[in-house]
């Protein structure tokens, strides 16, 4: 667990408002893209523009985004007004699920059922980190070491600064469960909505979770 306590919060820490994609066509398929991509639906670019309506009166001193066209464009469109470069990274992206990129939801979660069970019921939280799901998934560990470096390094480079970054609902799923805000059994896949964000404070080690809207957490798990 990595999280500050309100006490120990600086000036000098960095404010990140950590958000994922909009809405796009294979959402609305409920198919996997992972590194995969698909366009933005006109819903979704609504909703990135009310989520610049929304942030109007927060001052960004920089926009990072996934280099994945969902993110990206998403990023571009809440930045517009600010007149801000939108800088990616592949660091950024959704979890990598190799062949598997493009299935339904429904095919890939009957193709895995043993192992989701296996998952959640009976590995330990520290053992989830590890759990290899299938050759071609990459693993909780790989995708939260990617995550948590970057945003480190951007955190120190922008002390006392406030961003946005844009990612995907996977990546900030492995975030929260890797702060502490939830257990893997609260926070099931899917859970993290479009438009989703998370505000968090950071002295580029620790990460401290603020507010998170748009996070639906699984009652009664243990």
């Amino acid at each position: 667990m990595i999280t500050k306590t309100m006490a120990s919060i600086s000036k000098r820490d960095c404010t990140i408002y950590l958000v994922r994609h909009v809405e796009t066509k294979w959402n609305v398929r409920h198919r996997l893209q992972g590194h995969g991509d698909s366009p933005i639906t006109r819903r979704g670019r609504r909703q990135a523009r009310k989520m610049g309506r929304q942030f109007k009166h927060i001052h960004f001193d920089a926009v990072y985004s996934s280099d994945l066209l969902r993110a990206h464009r998403t990023a571009k469109i809440i930045a517009r007004e600010k007149k801000l470069a939108v800088q990616t990274s592949e660091a950024l992206r959704e979890r990598h699920f190799g062949k598997h990129e493009g299935k339904t939801f429904e095919v890939f979660n009957e193709e895995f059922k043993e192992a989701f069970r296996r998952y959640y019921q009976e590995v330990s939280e520290e053992e989830r980190r590890t759990f290899i799901l299938d050759n071609q998934v990459e693993t909780d560990d790989k995708l939260i070491n990617r995550f948590i470096t970057f945003l480190r390094q951007v955190a120190l480079a922008n002390q006392g600064k406030t961003i946005l970054v844009v990612s995907h609902g996977g990546t900030i799923r492995a975030f929260l469960i890797h702060t502490g805000f939830a257990k893997a059994n609260e926070l099931r896949f899917g859970a993290i909505a479009n438009t989703c964000y998370i505000k968090v404070v950071s002295d580029g080690v620790d990460f401290f979770v603020k507010e998170a809207t748009g996070v639906t957490l699984r009652a009664g798990s243990k």
